[in-house]
């Protein structure tokens, strides 16, 4: 195991203890927001990517397609404004995150309809 995964392994179980210590999820619950959240990081991770490219393919609105189509013809969800990862990291104190991350779940349901 390389010393980054080992690493990455090592922040994903202290993140678990974090969870089993700190709130009232049982051990077969707290897997849901978490895979929610890895899930919301990599698709920001690929948006940001899709964007850099966008941006360098320039054009503006006169190239065909609506921003989302351009994302998706590059395999890429698209992510709308508040499904995006540093939304959620950028929230205020005492908001609810839980919240905030099923909004962001269900915006990311509504664009692909």
């Amino acid at each position: 195991m390389t010393s980054k995964n080992k690493e990455l392994e090592t922040r994903l179980w202290d993140a678990a203890d974090e969870l089993r210590a700190n709130s009232k999820l049982k051990t077969s619950e707290y897997s849901i927001p978490v895979l929610g959240l890895i899930f919301l990081r990599f698709a920001d991770v690929k948006f940001r990517e899709a964007e850099k490219q966008i941006g360098k393919q320039g054009g503006g609105r006169r190239r065909a397609g609506s921003g989302r189509e351009r994302y998706q013809a590059l395999g890429v969800l698209y992510l709308p404004g508040e499904a995006r990862f540093d939304k959620l990291l950028n929230l205020p104190e005492g908001e609810n995150i839980g919240h905030a991350i099923n909004d962001a779940m269900r915006a990311i349901e509504a664009g692909q309809s």
